[in-house]
């Protein structure tokens, strides 16, 4: 009976023993993803901020085309209201007459340089300031062209 005790032992050992080395294990390995933001141009961040300008106006008691259009979100140039008329002349018979509650397109797009010097030598802008100034609400790229820094 002793010998049966010990070599159920000693199988049990072997056998542990056996077990323990036949278990392989496998390296784990934990991906974290980042995100990684990119760095945006001036122009990029520039044209974001321009995107995000309303693209509407309703006309309040006592303003004008002038007025609307030297608000820093339109265009931040007076002498750009040409823009608004020519885009609303379905709205606006004569450009001297809105009235509160008419709402006006704001045009972000779809124009040029030359369109924005004929609006501003139209609105009566000196002839040697054609271009608009710096601090004007335009098209990146248009701003790009101009030399403007963003």
């Amino acid at each position: 009976m002793k010998k049966l005790t010990l070599l159920a032992i000693a199988m049990c050992v072997v056998f542990a023993w056996g077990c323990s080395k036949k278990v392989q294990t496998e390296e784990v390995v934990v991906v974290e993803e980042t995100e990684v933001e990119v760095a945006k141009s001036p122009m990029d961040v520039y044209k974001a901020d321009y995107d995000a300008l309303p693209v509407s106006h309703t006309v309040t008691k006592g303003e004008c085309l002038w007025w609307i259009s030297e608000y820093k979100h339109i265009y931040n140039d007076p002498f750009m209201w040409p823009m608004i008329y020519k885009a609303n002349r379905d709205k606006i018979k004569n450009p001297d007459l809105i009235y509160p509650g008419q709402e006006f397109e704001i045009p972000r797009y779809g124009f040029d340089l030359e369109e924005v010097k004929a609006s501003r030598k139209e609105a009566g802008a000196p002839w040697k300031a054609l271009e608009p100034g710096e601090d004007a609400m335009i098209p990146a790229e248009m701003r790009a062209a101009l030399g403007y820094s963003f």
